[in-house]
Parts: structure tokens; sequence; C-alpha cells
């Protein structure tokens, strides 16, 4: 099993990604959150190893890819276009299966969910990210619900989100990294995620600074405007029990949006990939099943 890194261009930047794994395996693309880069699937990717050929990469403003200066170059389309440019360079013209985590699976669900790659996704394994437009038209019909709990629910919500109204403060956060709360990022994965290895990279700094610019370019247009966002591939959505910042709430509508939806409960916290890799592995090969791929 040889591990490969890569160049990718996509648009006007690169991406750093890396391939691994089996290479008769069927293609799996892990896709990271934030504030992470690709190394946040190291556990993963080790128990997957032996069954897939596995394609991981740095979003765009983390780890060793590019990083754009402009809050507009993180746009939700521009996304999905750096998941096509890594498949087309390293999985020409092949189908692949999908697993994100956090923003990964939010970005994600803007491939599964229009062409053109909705039509190579196989399978989408979701863990920590709903998909924005859906969270959109969930708060229309939540928020009204004043009697029937709906409005509890968003309230509960909005209490677990309130990361992403501090990231909507220009230089704030970016401010927060840069005073040194990359270096006391480990402390917090141990004492509130519960990763006991958990230690120090010198990318998280920029990790933190760039990703904040998802959510400034994404999270209010997407909330206010929502898009039909179907997914036609199975999914199966990974709910970690003890997840400090997305309610099991936001998804109790996605059954219309996935015709074929596979619900797990999972006995972890949000960086399920670095508490309960071998879990996620599990989920990710029963839900596959035994392929083999030419």
């Amino acid at each position: 099993m040889t591990t490969s890194t890569h160049r990718v261009t996509s648009g006007k930047i690169t991406l750093h990604a890396v391939t691994e794994g089996n290479p008769d395996g069927a293609p799996l693309v892990l896709v990271h959150g934030y504030p992470d880069n690709l190394q946040v699937w190291d556990k993963v990717v080790k128990a997957l190893a032996p069954d897939f050929f596995l394609v991981r990469y740095d979003v765009r403003g983390a780890g060793l890819s590019d990083k754009p200066e402009h809050t507009r170059d993180y746009r939700l389309p521009l996304l999905a276009g750096d998941l096509e440019a890594v498949v087309d360079q390293l999985l020409p013209s092949r189908s692949f299966h999908l697993l994100a985590h956090d923003w990964g699976s939010i970005q994600s669900w803007e491939s599964v969910g229009t062409s053109p790659l909705q039509e190579r996704i196989l399978s989408f394994t979701s863990i920590s990210g709903p998909c924005l437009d859906h969270v959109g038209a969930w708060l229309r019909i939540q928020a009204p619900d004043l009697f029937g709990g709906g409005s509890t629910r968003v309230a509960k919500q909005l209490l677990k989100s309130w990361y992403v109204f501090l990231f909507q403060c220009p230089a704030i956060p970016e401010a927060m990294w840069r005073m040194g709360l990359d270096r006391r990022w480990p402390a917090f994965l141990q004492k509130r995620e519960g990763v006991p290895d958990a230690s120090f990279s010198s990318l998280q700094k920029n990790d933190g600074r760039f990703g904040v610019k998802l959510y400034r370019a994404n999270f209010l247009p997407r909330l206010i405007r929502p898009q039909p966002r179907y997914a036609t591939c199975p999914v199966q959505l990974i709910i970690p029990k003890h997840d400090s910042y997305m309610s099991a709430d936001l998804f109790g509508q996605l059954n219309q949006w996935a015709g074929k939806l596979t619900r797990m409960q999972l006995d972890a916290p949000h960086w399920a990939p670095l508490t309960e890799p071998e879990a996620i592995a599990s989920a990710v090969r029963s839900f596959i099943g035994p392929q083999r791929v030419p």
C-alpha cells in the first residue's frame, strides 16, 4: 500500500492531496472540517486502508493547500469545484464513495445535491455536517412553531451554534488564532472532546485563521435563500451522541432530501474521527459493502 502526495489545480489555486490504501479497492474520498486539515483522518485511514483506495485533501484555506485572502473565494460552488478537480485528476472518469466530517460534510452536500459530481458519487457518509440549504428549509418550518416545540428546537440549536455568530465578526476570530489559540487547541481537544493524544501542529494557526471565511461566505446567504439539494445516492448519517455543536434535530427532516437514508448514532463527541475511528471505519465498511474496482 503506497502513499503518494499530489498538487491539484482548481481554478486559480492549488490543493494538497494524498492517495493511499488498496489500489484494487473501491475509491473513497475523505473531506475534513474546520479547523482541521487532512490529518484529522489519520486514524480512520489506517483502519480503512486495507479495503479502499483512499483520497483525501486539504480544503482551500487549510493544511498545505493554497489560502485565498478574499471571503468570496470560499463559497460553496468553488468548494464543490475543488472536489471535482481532485477526483478528475486522481480518479479520472471513476465513480467514488464520499466520507466527510463537520465543514467537510457541509460543503460535500453541494456536490451530492448538484451536477456534475452527483452522477459519480456512489454513496455519502456524513458526520456532524448538515446541508446549509436543508438547515434553511428546516428553520422556516420550525421557527414559527411556537406550540409544537419547533421554536424550542431552533433555540437549542442556536445556543449550540454560538461560534457561527462569532465567526461573522471581522478580524476577531483571526486575532484569537494569532494570539495563541493554536497553542491552546490541543488542550481543548483533550478536555472537551476526549482526544488524549491531541498535539500541537504548526499548521493550526492558519487552519483556524483562514477557515473562518467558510462561515462568512456561506452561512447567511444559504440560510436566507436555501436551494433544493436532493441526494440521489445512498446517504449514511452518523450522529455523535455527545456533539456539542450539532443537534440531532437538524437532521429530523432529512428523509425528504435523501431517498435512501441510513441513520446511526455513535457514542462519541463532535470530533468522532479522532476518538472513534474504528467505529467510523466499521460503519463505512458496512454501509458500502465489499467492492473491488479494477
